[in-house]
């Protein structure tokens, strides 16, 4: 039979056993609440990168697509195609073209894809549709130097998109090496005409009136010069892309 005090030292030693215990479940509940700290951390992390790559692919698509239209159009000149003629009349309006080898998307002329922007990169999440002018002038390119008002032998043809994301706008911006918000505000704009079709019905330079300069006004000097770029015009954020200098 046991002695007394065996008795005592083997409840001691439970004791001091419940207490290494209770300091292992201590310590793997401190461990665990780092490890989801962690873990939480690094999925925000993640998150932030996965924006980040979000928005820097849906600007290359933003600017991938006029930068094909310019090729198509530089074609269509060079082969004789006046810039004066070019007509930018979608597929369901080729019947109407003053000829068909004056049509971008026409396949008898520029044989251009035509499309609408993805809905990812516009701030409705539907659609966007671009427009083609040749009704605005941009400071420091090709004869533009100066003048607020443009006429028909300084105007450029231009690719609008009006409507894109404020985050699309941004990255294109910042890649552009422009203000994107952080912290130089995005350019401003006013009076640009980013609303005319260049089609058979609205047909030339200037036609019914030309628009306005970008790059001059002073909340939009850092566009001088720059052949695309964003800038804001009120509550909207707009991409422009020059198809053809002049």
């Amino acid at each position: 039979m046991p002695s007394r005090t065996m008795i005592d030292e083997r409840a001691q030693g439970r004791e001091g056993e419940r207490g290494n215990v209770l300091f292992l479940i201590l310590i793997a509940v401190a461990l665990f609440a780092a490890l989801s700290y962690a873990v939480t951390q690094s999925t925000r992390s993640g998150a932030g990168t996965s924006d980040n790559e979000t928005s820097l692919i849906n600007s290359a698509q933003l600017t991938q697509y006029p930068a094909g239209l310019r090729t198509a159009v530089v074609r269509m000149i060079i082969g004789g195609t006046d810039v004066n003629n070019l007509e930018f009349n979608g597929p369901s309006q080729f019947s109407s073209l003053t000829s068909p080898a004056w049509g971008v998307f026409s396949p008898s002329g520029g044989g251009a894809t035509y499309a609408q922007a993805p809905a990812d990169i516009m701030s409705a999440g539907t659609p966007g549709t671009w427009v083609f002018n040749g009704e605005n002038q941009i400071h420091l390119v090709g004869s533009s130097t100066g003048t607020a008002t443009p006429d028909a032998t300084s105007v450029e043809v231009i690719a609008f998109l009006p409507g894109i994301s404020l985050s699309v706008c941004q990255k294109i911006n910042s890649e552009l090496g422009l203000p994107d918000g952080t912290p130089n505000p995005i350019p401003t704009e006013s009076g640009i005409d980013y609303a005319t079709q260049m089609t058979d019905a609205s047909q030339g330079l200037c036609n019914g009136g030309c628009g306005a300069t970008i790059g001059l006004d002073a909340g939009s000097v850092d566009l001088e010069g720059q052949p695309f770029g964003c800038f804001q015009d009120g509550a909207l954020y707009v991409y422009y892309h020059v198809l053809v200098e002049r």
